[in-house]
């Protein structure tokens, strides 16, 4: 059998823009031969669908399902914002949320190998949705959220559908307190966390680079101003509080109020409803955030076509 090599799947992958997974068993099951090879991926409808793969998803849909004390949420791209009005992907996608739900996937990774309920796994369920819409679709992310008691509470932005829409967010709180109480208290967070953004959950759970890169920065912020260092060190300690207050979801002060931070408010709404309460944990999905849309100039791509 023929060693299959990295530039072979590249090339293969190039050749026909299937993933790298399908393309190197491709090749495996054609014995490295590159022209049976790229037949093998057309029979299976890999090619043709996959061919979009090179166009950039960057719109689409952000799903949350949740029930009691779990909850999902994922993030499925498209190419243009018409197909997240398209009833077949919302359907697809409301879907594909609930089987992160019940399967327990903490990943898109993980989800896309679910069995999708119709006989097929996610994966090639999103291949076939690909086929009859005729446009790149990428399953970006998934994430779970779970409490042993209490509540996962969600919200959505600028929703198209029940549990469709823009900004999805959950939020766990850990408690016994009575869970419809605890459902208005986790939406209104939910919502400060759409609207807040936080990055972490609370100061120990600080990416470490992250927080030593803010230090740097701040210290040499600090030394340029020529203060002396027992006075930079007093600075740069005021300075990530104020950092902590920026990132930290539990030191926030809560957007609806403007002057209860978030951690407080939970405090007191444990006492108020007659159970200590823990957040736990919180997701925040804007959809297309951090992927590079790619910039066209349509009057050229006419004139190009029109010369060309």
């Amino acid at each position: 059998m023929a060693d299959i090599t990295a530039s072979m799947v590249k090339e293969l992958r190039e050749k026909t823009g299937a993933g790298m997974m399908d393309a190197k068993k491709a090749l495996t099951e054609t014995g490295g031969d590159m022209t049976e090879a790229v037949d093998w991926l057309r029979k299976k409808g890999l090619a043709k669908a996959e061919k979009k793969a090179g166009r950039a998803a960057a719109e689409g849909l952000v799903a949350i399902a949740t029930e009691g004390t779990k909850g999902a949420v994922i993030e499925i791209n498209s190419e243009t914002d018409f197909v997240s009005r398209n009833e077949q992907f919302q359907s697809f996608v409301t879907q594909a949320a609930s089987v992160a739900l019940s399967s327990g996937a903490q990943d898109a990774e993980t989800l896309a190998e679910k069995p999708f309920g119709n006989g097929k796994s996610v994966k090639d369920s999103l291949t076939d949705l690909i086929a009859t819409i005729g446009e790149n679709m990428t399953l970006r992310r998934a994430a779970r959220l779970e409490v042993s008691e209490g509540v996962i509470a969600s919200y959505m932005h600028s929703a198209l559908a029940p549990g469709l829409g823009k900004i999805g967010v959950l939020v766990a709180l850990e408690s016994a307190a009575a869970p419809e109480k605890l459902q208005e208290l986790g939406k209104q967070i939910a919502m400060h966390v759409a609207a807040a953004s936080p990055e972490f959950l609370d100061p120990a759970s600080v990416d470490t680079s992250s927080l030593e890169r803010e230090k740097n920065v701040l210290r040499e912020q600090a030394l340029a101003s020529g203060k002396p260092e027992n006075i930079v060190d007093k600075m740069l300690e005021g300075r990530i509080r104020k950092y902590y207050e920026e990132v930290c979801l539990i030191e926030q002060i809560f957007v609806i109020d403007n002057e209860t931070k978030i951690g407080k408010l939970v405090e007191e709404k444990g006492k108020e409803f007659g159970a200590p309460i823990k957040l736990t944990g919180f997701v925040r999905f804007k959809l297309g955030e951090g992927v590079e849309k790619e910039e066209t100039d349509f009057a050229a791509e006419v004139a190009a076509a029109v010369n060309g």
